[in-house]
């Protein structure tokens, strides 16, 4: 039991209850750390830097609406701008597993930005005077329109600022390797067996194509979460707030953070369910997908040094082997697998999430935050890191092109010469005898080797 000299008392509507002297938090924050004692997982930065700049915007609102008083509401902002920038973080401490429209998390927050106006203002912490935590700092607001606006704030925010510039640099990358690769030939690979030829140059603008279409679904994530629940309060009515208010907050979100926000036209679906959230995921999914396309294809190209591929070489980043010494892994696209398949594990937490809406509200907002802005930061830093530490320092090797002489699917270009059948035959008999595929046409047709050549020129298939 904490001794006196080490907390206060406070009142909420259910009582005294006990909180740590220093704590900008009050009573409800408090009840909600000792009802939900499951993890060490907390928001994010980014969703506390977030729901700070709704409170921030919804003061400055108030006070233009002629609703809040003016010293009040300038403690507020101030409040909130200490909070955005990070500097209360740590007072922060409801778990994520708690109720599940984040009401607990709206409370800290409120009670945060309220004690620390309180404390701007001389004002004895925990008095709930002259800042109240629901009066003042929750003026127009409900739990249940304030958290799923945070979330769908932090996560645009996020994706605007970094994970769609992560995207373009891994695109420039690409683009770059793959100018650099066109000049190398080597063996196609349909179903892991030889194929026609393909330039390596091909190959990397096939994955910068993929980043592309990334960059186009972290748009359209980006547009699904800039509509916002703002004005619907409890149920989506708008009981207890301005007709103005949410339009106007919407327009301070949009100046302050660069983004285009605005006011659902239905609060009954945008509080009763995470559609938009849920769509927002699917497109972060595909992104993990199209990475851990390019990560495999690149951890197979550069697979060896002997025993595999070796098309291409990959930068030496660390050693990979507490046992062989001297041993190489590609350390850096196997991390872009595993945050791949964790993204995928949060779209799948996030589909569960998104069917959990009862009526007029969903009550899984936490969770579907928590994994949301988590895969938007993960698949971030891994673009990233995949561009600096691998895409950049790839080099080619001259096993491909050795390989596309000794290549059978190059018989393909005899068969309109020749037919199909007979092109096979070609193709059976290389095989089988360790020719090439030049050797035995020679050997089974009537076209000159200077015909042959020419129809088997492995750079004319690409």
């Amino acid at each position: 039991m904490t001794k006196n000299n080490e907390y206060r008392k406070e009142t909420d509507s259910m009582g005294e209850f006990h909180v740590p002297i220093n704590a900008y938090y009050g009573a409800n924050t408090m009840r909600a750390v000792v009802n939900f004692p499951i993890s060490d997982l907390r928001f994010s930065r980014a969703f506390i830097e977030s729901i700070a700049h709704v409170k921030l915007a919804a003061a400055k609102t108030n006070m233009e609406l002629g609703l809040l008083d003016k010293s009040i509401g300038n403690a507020i902002v101030k409040s909130a701008e200490e909070v955005a920038k990070g500097n209360l973080d740590d007072q922060f401490v409801v778990d994520i597993f708690q109720t599940g429209s984040g009401t607990s998390t709206n409370m800290n927050a409120n009670e945060v930005i309220s004690n620390k106006a309180i404390e701007i203002l001389g004002g004895e912490i925990g008095s709930k005077i002259p800042v109240h935590p629901n009066d003042h700092v929750n003026l127009g607001q409900s739990s249940n329109d304030v958290i799923p606006t945070s979330i769908h704030v932090a996560a645009a925010k996020s994706i605007n600022d970094s994970l769609i510039p992560s995207l373009k640099t891994l695109k420039k990358s690409l683009m770059n390797k793959s100018s650099e690769f066109m000049p190398v030939v080597k063996t196609g690979r349909t179903h892991l067996q030889d194929a026609t030829p393909v330039r390596l140059g091909q190959e990397f603008l096939g994955y910068a194509g993929q980043i592309e279409r990334s960059i186009n679904r972290s748009k359209n994530a980006l547009a699904e979460l800039s509509e916002l629940a703002i004005g619907g309060t409890a149920v989506g009515t708008g009981v207890n707030t301005h007709s103005k208010f949410a339009d106007q907050i919407c327009q301070k979100l949009s100046e302050s953070l660069g983004i285009k926000f605005f006011e659902t036209n239905n609060h009954f679906q945008s509080q009763s369910t995470l559609d938009n959230i849920v769509s927002a995921s699917g497109n972060l999914k595909t992104i993990a997908i199209s990475l851990m396309k390019i990560a495999n294809d690149i951890r197979w190209m550069g697979s060896g040094p002997r025993g595999g591929f070796g098309e291409i070489e990959l930068p030496e980043v660390q050693p990979g082997s507490s046992i062989m010494p001297g041993k190489v892994n590609p350390v850096i696209p196997e991390s872009v697998c595993q945050v791949a398949a964790h993204v995928i594990g949060n779209d799948s937490a996030i589909a569960v999430a998104g069917q959990s809406g009862n009526f007029e509200i969903n009550v899984m907002m936490p969770v579907a935050a928590y994994n949301l802005l988590q895969s938007i930061n993960i698949l971030s830093t891994s673009a990233t890191n995949l561009t600096t530490q691998c895409i950049d320092g790839i080099k080619a090797t001259s096993k491909g092109p050795d390989m596309v002489e000794n290549g059978l699917a190059i018989v393909t270009t005899l068969v309109p010469h020749i037919g199909y059948d007979s092109s096979a035959k070609i193709a059976h008999k290389a095989q089988n005898t360790n020719k090439t595929i030049l050797e035995v046409a020679l050997e089974e047709t009537d076209l000159s080797k200077e015909e042959l050549k020419d129809i088997l020129n492995p750079e004319k298939m690409t």
